[in-house]
C-alpha cells in the first residue's frame, strides 16, 4: 500500500494530465483525439514546451521567474520579419543573427540579475517593456507577411515516409525506436545506481510507469501516423528537451542550478560560482525565447507586434503545474514538458467545448493557484 502511494505521489501529475485527457475526450465526443487535432495540439504548443523549458532553468536557481519572454518572442519575432520579408534576406543568416540577438538579450539581462543583483521580477519586468517598444518601433505597428517557404518549412512540414500507405509507418517506426531507447536508459540507469550502491525504486512501479509511457508514446504516434505523421516540430521540441534533460541531471552545471536554488549561501561556500549560474540561465532563456519565436513566425506565417502576448504565464504556470517548487531547487524539464501539455489540452479541450475565452482564463488561473499551493503546503508540512 505503501508502494502505491508513493508511485501515486511521485508521478501524481502524469496521472491527472491522463485524467483530464480522458475527460476531454470523453466530453468532446473523441474529437480531442482526432489525428489531426493531435497534430495541431503539439504545433500550437510548441513554443510553450520551449519556453517553459527555458523557465524552469531560472526557477531552478530559487524561485526566479523571466517576464519578458513574450516580448523577445515579439521582438525577434519582427527581426526576422524586417530582414527576410522586408529585406529579402536568405533566411539561414537571418536565423543565425536571431538567436545571437537572443543571446544577447539573455546576457543583458543576466548581468543585472547575477552580478549587480537587481531583482530578477524588476529586470524582465523592464525587459518586458523594452522589447515590445522596440518590436513595435521596428514594425511600426503593422503586421509583416508572408514568410519565405524555405524558411516555414523548417518548423511545419513532416518527416517523409517512403513506404507509403494509409498509415504512416515511418513515424511508427520511430516511435517504436524512441520507446525501446527509453526502455534501455531506464533499465541502465537502474543497473549503474545499483552498481553504486543507491536505493533503486521497486521493479514493479518502474515497469508500470516505463509500461504507461510507451503505450502514449505509441498511441500519439499512431494517432499522427493517421495524419501526416512525424511533424519537423516535434523532432525539435524532442531535441530540445533530451538536451536539457540530460543537462540538468546528468552535469555538474545542471547541478549547480540546484544547488543554487537548495541554499545559495551554502553552494557559494562550496565552490560554485553562483553569479555565473544566474548569469547562464537568464541567458539560455532568452536564447530559447529566439527559438520560439522563430518556431512563432514560422506557424503563423507572419511578424506581429502583439505578439507573444502572455507567452511568459504559460510557461510559468507549466512550470509550477509540472512540479517546480515556488522556492527553487525543485523541478524537471519533463515535470516542466508535463505542465505545458496539460496547458495545451485544458486550452484545447475547452476551446473544443465551446467554453468561454473569459472562463478559460479564470479556470487556468485556479488551476495555477492550486498547483502553487499545493507545493507551499508541501513544504511546510516537511517543515
Amino acid at each position: 500500500m505503501d508502494g502505491v502511494k508513493k508511485v501515486l505521489k511521485k508521478n501524481s501529475m502524469l496521472f491527472v494530465l491522463l485524467i483530464v485527457a480522458v475527460f476531454f475526450g470523453w466530453k468532446t465526443e473523441g474529437v480531442l483525439f482526432d489525428s489531426q487535432n493531435v497534430t495541431n495540439l503539439i504545433a500550437q504548443n510548441g513554443h510553450v514546451v520551449i519556453l517553459a523549458v527555458g523557465m524552469l532553468m531560472c526557477i531552478l536557481t530559487g524561485g526566479n521567474i523571466d517576464l519578458s519572454v513574450g516580448s523577445i518572442v515579439a521582438f525577434i519575432g519582427a527581426v526576422a520579419g524586417k530582414l527576410m520579408v522586408t529585406y529579402k534576406m536568405n533566411f539561414v543568416p537571418v536565423i543565425a543573427i536571431c538567436l545571437v540577438l537572443g543571446v544577447l538579450i539573455g546576457m543583458w539581462q543576466g548581468f543585472w540579475i547575477a552580478y549587480i543583483r537587481i531583482p530578477s521580477f524588476i529586470v524582465t519586468l523592464a525587459g518586458m517593456l523594452l522589447w515590445r517598444g522596440i518590436s513595435l518601433i521596428i514594425l511600426d505597428g503593422l503586421t509583416i507577411s508572408p514568410f519565405p517557404d524555405e524558411f516555414k518549412v523548417i518548423f511545419n512540414s513532416y518527416i517523409p515516409n517512403p513506404f507509403g500507405g494509409s498509415i504512416n509507418i515511418m513515424c511508427m517506426l520511430i516511435a517504436i525506436i524512441v520507446c525501446l531507447f527509453y526502455l534501455f536508459i531506464s533499465v541502465k540507469g537502474r543497473r549503474d545506481r545499483k552498481k553504486q550502491g543507491y536505493t533503486v525504486e521497486n521493479p514493479v512501479p518502474a515497469f508500470m510507469r516505463a509500461a504507461v509511457t510507451c503505450l502514449v508514446v505509441l498511441l500519439v504516434a499512431f494517432r499522427m501516423a493517421q495524419f501526416q505523421g512525424l511533424s519537423s516540430i516535434l523532432v525539435i521540441l524532442a531535441v530540445v528537451v533530451g538536451i536539457y534533460t540530460y543537462y540538468t541531471s546528468k552535469t555538474v552545471g545542471g547541478r549547480y542550478l540546484y544547488a543554487v536554488g537548495g541554499n545559495e549561501k551554502a553552494a557559494k561556500m562550496s565552490g560554485v560560482n553562483t553569479n555565473r549560474v544566474l548569469f547562464l540561465a537568464f541567458t539560455n532563456m532568452a536564447f530559447l525565447s529566439a527559438v520560439a519565436a522563430l518556431v512563432c513566425v514560422a506557424r503563423f506565417n507572419s511578424a506581429a507586434p502583439a505578439a507573444g502576448k502572455n507567452y511568459e504565464m504559460d510557461a510559468i504556470a507549466s512550470c509550477y503545474i509540472g512540479g517546480a517548487s515556488a522556492y527553487g531547487g525543485t523541478g524537471t524539464v519533463m515535470g516542466a514538458v508535463i505542465g505545458a501539455i496539460f496547458m495545451g489540452l485544458l486550452n484545447n479541450g475547452m476551446s473544443i467545448m465551446g467554453v468561454d475565452s473569459n472562463w478559460q482564463q479564470a479556470i487556468k488561473g485556479l488551476v495555477l493557484l492550486g498547483a502553487v499551493a499545493f507545493d507551499v503546503i508541501s513544504n511546510r508540512k516537511k517543515g
